[in-house]
């Protein structure tokens, strides 16, 4: 027997106990008439096996009743336990709905608008892919190497929501095979771009990335996720998705930088998702490709943190002055209210 919020679904076998207890027959005794196992006729007054025509058939036979009625009975049965679980599944996904950050994925155009919980469920089952939201569990499901904030419940499930969006944005740009290689060889280049505009080195790492098997992904901040990047495999194709979450230069470079990172480190695609450990690693890559470690060594042992030689030190590394600036914030060299004049602000249309 299964049971829903609104259904019943009651095996043939409930009948088939009810014409024995009439009868007065065992089970034993109406095994050999039927010339089945007793074991098998247990699991059929259960509901565990399926009535088959061939069993209507012996049905008629013993008890007299028409092969076409037990037919009909299994029929009506199964037809119910499909939809009592399906009424079950909408039932567990629609708290697992409850979770999302629904209307602002819909005012970014991700999903449909719609207050009926009924429909959110289906639009969200439809935007990641899935027969049922619980799946979205699975390892084989979510393989994302991210950089967070803060990890809740729902951060996690709007993670999800903005990763989704990105892989499938990535699905319509065309990537070369992927090339670690490749990726090495241009970060010098991609490094260059920091001191331009938004407008001029998108569509510039765009193409780098692309050439590399990487498809670059730009998206609005969703609230709740706590998210600056994440880079994850699908199909062919590396995706990485960026926010400008901030909107700070320095912040969307070394967020980028650590998504690379985790290529270059082989962090992509593992079991259990980053560590503790990868993202430190991740973190260190980032800001020692930015800045050369032995480089912002001498910066700091000359102990000179003034806008002028920030402005000078960043200029011989030939990057934008507010990654120097971030850094050192982030060390604690200064306070983060200081020298925030040189940490431009991005406005990227995404």
């Amino acid at each position: 027997m299964v049971r829903s919020r609104s259904l019943i679904a009651t095996p043939p076998g409930a009948t088939i106990k009810e014409q024995l207890n009439d009868r007065g027959m065992s089970q034993k005794e109406f095994a050999a008439r039927m010339n089945m196992s007793e074991k098998h006729i247990s699991r059929l007054i259960n509901g565990d096996v399926q009535l088959t025509p061939e069993t209507a058939v012996r049905l008629e036979m013993v008890l007299g009743v028409p092969a076409k009625f037990w037919n009909n009975l299994e029929a009506i049965y199964r037809d119910k336990i499909v939809k009592a679980e399906a009424e079950n599944a909408m039932d567990a996904d629609a708290e697992i709905a409850k979770q999302f950050p629904y209307r602002e994925m819909a005012k970014f155009g991700w999903v449909p608008e719609t207050g009926e919980a009924g429909k959110k469920v289906v639009y969200l089952r439809k935007y990641f892919e899935v027969v049922e939201l619980s799946l979205l569990e699975s390892e084989q499901i979510t393989r994302i190497a991210c950089r967070r904030l803060a990890i809740t419940k729902k951060s996690d499930l709007a993670l999800m929501a903005w990763a989704q969006e990105a892989k499938l944005r990535a699905r319509d740009i065309q990537t070369a095979p992927i090339s670690i290689k490749g990726l090495m060889d241009s970060i010098p280049e991609i490094r260059r771009m920091t001191v331009l505009s938004p407008g001029e080195f998108c569509p510039m790492i765009k193409k780098s990335l692309s050439d590399c098997g990487i498809a670059l992904v730009l998206l609005p901040h969703l609230t709740g996720s706590f998210l600056q990047g994440a880079s994850f495999m699908d199909g062919n194709k590396i995706v990485v998705g960026l926010t400008a979450r901030g909107k700070d230069a320095d912040k969307f470079w070394f967020s980028l930088f650590h998504e690379l990172a985790h290529i270059v480190l082989g962090h992509i695609g593992q079991r259990n998702g980053t560590s503790d450990a990868d993202e430190e690693a991740a973190d260190n890559w980032s800001e020692d490709t930015l800045i050369a470690l032995d480089a912002f060594e001498s910066f700091r042992s000359d102990r000179d943190y003034s806008e002028r030689s920030v402005i000078r030190f960043a200029g011989e590394q030939g990057i934008a002055p507010g990654i120097v600036v971030g850094r050192m914030q982030r060390e604690g060299l200064i306070k983060y209210s200081v020298l925030n004049n040189l940490k431009e602000k991005y406005e990227i249309v995404v």
